[in-house]
């Protein structure tokens, strides 16, 4: 897994950043994609954990697959076998399976993509995701994936917002992507997702590529707050922060052993202290305060 397809640090961080969702009309209901893939566009599987976490958490239901005969080399993505609560062996094919969920107490429907980048027929692969996209009413994609990046476990992990869509680009005061090289199956998927006029953001979480291994809770905890800004929907994420919290200790005992790997978190740690510091930013503080404010509203009778 290489550095690929996004910054490393936020974009469109500003105190101008507008709403993702534009306002509706009372009872109307919004319809966005969120898609991730596991492979190349998702190290330390924190993109494809988030959604399979948020879609667990609100209860998704199936809705359709891709075949997975079409897309895949079954010698490079291998099928497993597993065994059922009957104890019985089957096989699990690689896929991409979609399905549905409501975001509770809100306006917003949620399609969830979630899948192995395909080998083969890309074109055909996102114009089959299209299809979906159209039969299901999508309003607005948004695309996960994260990247490997020289930025310390210690810290917030940079989760980049960009867009190749100019309105919406500039609603929310937002960045094109920089970047130039090769693609995973998550930039082409934007590019054809503009195509057919659907707006469509991007979300990158930089992960520490000195603990790479899956999983990567914290990666995965800060594209959640990500799309909860988003969605403008609090999410329930305790449990996983839980788990964060407990893999920063983790790789904190495992640096100390290590009195190499121990000076470059430390070299990684001061070059992000020394070039910005977002969490101390004013714009954090309030959208930190903002989702305290409606968790509690959440949590009273």
């Amino acid at each position: 897994m290489n550095s690929f397809e996004g910054d490393t640090a936020e974009q469109g961080a500003g105190p101008e950043r507008e709403r993702f969702l534009q306002p509706v009309a009372d009872g109307q209901r919004v319809t966005v994609m969120l898609a991730a893939f596991e492979g190349w566009n998702d190290a330390g599987e924190a993109a494809s954990d988030s959604l399979r976490y948020l879609n667990k958490l609100w209860g998704g239901k199936k809705v359709a697959s891709i075949d997975a005969d079409e897309y895949y080399d079954f010698q490079f993505t291998r099928p497993t076998v597993r065994r059922n609560a009957a104890g019985e062996r089957k096989i699990k094919w690689p896929s991409t399976r979609i399905y549905k969920a409501s975001a509770p107490n809100s306006n917003v429907d949620v399609i969830f993509v979630q899948g192995t980048e395909p080998s083969y027929k890309w074109r055909a692969y996102t114009a089959e995701l299209l299809v979906h996209a159209e039969a299901l009413n999508i309003d607005y994609v948004v695309l996960v994936g994260a990247l490997l990046a020289d930025v310390p476990h210690s810290r917030p992990i940079p989760v980049s917002t960009s867009s190749d869509d100019a309105p919406l680009r500039e609603r929310m005061n937002l960045e094109a992507s920089q970047y130039e090289g090769p693609v995973g199956i998550v930039g082409v998927l934007s590019e054809v997702a503009l195509l057919a006029g659907l707006p469509t953001v991007s979300l990158w979480a930089a992960v520490p590529h000195y603990v790479a291994q899956a999983p990567s809770p914290k990666a995965q905890l800060a594209l959640l707050h990500r799309i909860e800004e988003l969605l403008q929907v609090p999410l329930d994420t305790h449990e996983l922060a839980e788990e964060a919290d407990a893999w920063e200790r983790g790789v904190d005992e495992l640096a100390t052993e290590d009195p190499e790997i121990a000076a470059y978190v430390r070299q990684l740690e001061e070059a992000k202290d020394t070039a910005d510091l977002p969490e101390a930013s004013g714009e954090f503080i309030a959208r930190e305060f903002e989702r305290y404010l409606k968790r509690r509203g959440q949590d009273r009778p």
